[in-house]
């Protein structure tokens, strides 16, 4: 998308022009160059552990529609695979189920749960078959937390990508973090996810929008710290209010933190606090709708009632007010682009400069 470039420096920078969140060829664009080379949180890493165990789900429904198959083979090892038949296209697994194969009930073509092809009824005198063209495409699986990730193709190293995280959190007790379907929604927003995103990453509107329900938030101390792939800020507790008890040697020691805010490029945030994750996933419908899939995952559950993660319903439902606001605005003819608080707005900044980049922009 030309005339989209963001500047590397925020004090010299101009947003991306209003057009990014209304153009449906502009989200056409992120679908393919943003959103089929992401990693995306796809399953529990606890739904299925024996061999056999098969489940056929969407990557990014709505999106890309990409039907995919978690399967777990002999060895254990969770696959994810196509679920469409090499032959013809047909889906290969309809259900949840327990099998020794799979076998697409269109033509009865058979492959392994590891996704080889096995067998073919009536296909003697093909020439060169089978051969590697007839095996179901293998997609990567990658094990965080309580979730796996895969990507159709990955534009960038999963390690990379969730590395920071793993710095700054992986001493937790990810083992005992179980799925709270209370702590867990999804919310329609008639609004282009960027721009979920966008007000995710700005400091800027929290004591403007959620001056009560973040009262417990030390805004003169909340900061945005930038890695390759993504961001994170600091959720620092006012006096009396509950914070991790971070062990010797961490990065923050000694700081009163409430909350970690990670945001992964381009739409997944891991909010973690004292009582566990709430995992939240921006899914584009459209140029101008999105789901944002809210999921806990408690270890503390006495804690979950308390601090900045006490509440997170109303902070989403002021939170959607603005966006949808933004999204009327930026149709505006009158609109074009603005400029960035090299104070606040440093995770926004950041986004639109790896958004424009892998749209090709600039």
């Amino acid at each position: 998308m030309s005339g989209t470039r963001v500047d590397p420096s925020i004090g010299k920078a101009w947003t991306p022009p209003g057009r990014l969140y209304s153009d449906p060829s502009a989200y056409a664009v992120q679908k393919e160059r943003v959103f089929a080379r992401s990693w995306q949180p796809f399953m529990d890493a606890e739904r299925v552990r024996a061999p056999g165990h098969v489940v056929p789900f969407t990557l990014m429904e709505g999106c890309l529609d990409e039907p995919l198959l978690l399967s777990v083979a002999e060895d254990g090892q969770p696959r994810c695979l196509s679920n469409v038949c090499t032959h013809r296209g047909a889906l290969v697994v309809e259900g949840e189920g327990h099998v020794k194969s799979l076998r697409c009930r269109y033509h009865g073509r058979k492959f392994a749960l590891d996704g080889r092809f096995m067998s073919m009824p009536e296909f003697d005198g093909v020439t060169d078959f089978p051969s590697s063209c007839d095996d179901l495409p293998s997609l990567p699986v990658r094990h965080w937390g309580p979730l796996l990730f895969t990507s159709l193709e990955p534009a960038v190293d999963f390690d990379a990508w969730i590395g920071p995280v793993r710095r700054r959190v992986d001493w937790l007790p990810w083992d005992r973090a179980t799925y709270e379907p209370r702590a867990s929604r999804d919310y329609h927003i008639r609004a282009n996810w960027a721009l979920y995103v966008d007000n995710y990453l700005e400091e800027f509107h929290i004591p403007f929008v959620h001056r009560d329900s973040l009262a417990g938030l030390d805004y003169e101390s909340y900061r945005t710290e930038r890695f390759e792939h993504g961001n994170l800020q600091f959720g620092m507790a006012r006096p009396g209010e509950p914070t991790f008890d971070l062990p010797t040697g961490h990065p923050d020691a000694g700081e009163p933190v409430a909350a970690f805010y990670f945001w992964l490029f381009p739409n997944v945030m891991l909010n973690v606090y004292p009582w566990g994750l709430s995992l939240n996933v921006v899914r584009p419908l459209a140029v101008d709708r999105c789901i944002v899939s809210f999921r806990g995952y408690v270890w503390d559950d006495a804690l979950r009632g308390e601090g900045l993660g006490a509440d997170l319903h109303r902070v989403e439902m002021e939170d959607e007010e603005v966006v949808e606001s933004v999204q009327r605005g930026v149709r505006s003819r009158l609109y074009d682009r603005g400029r960035y608080s090299p104070r606040r707005e440093v995770g926004t900044h950041h986004f639109h400069t790896l958004l424009v980049d892998a749209m090709g922009g600039g």
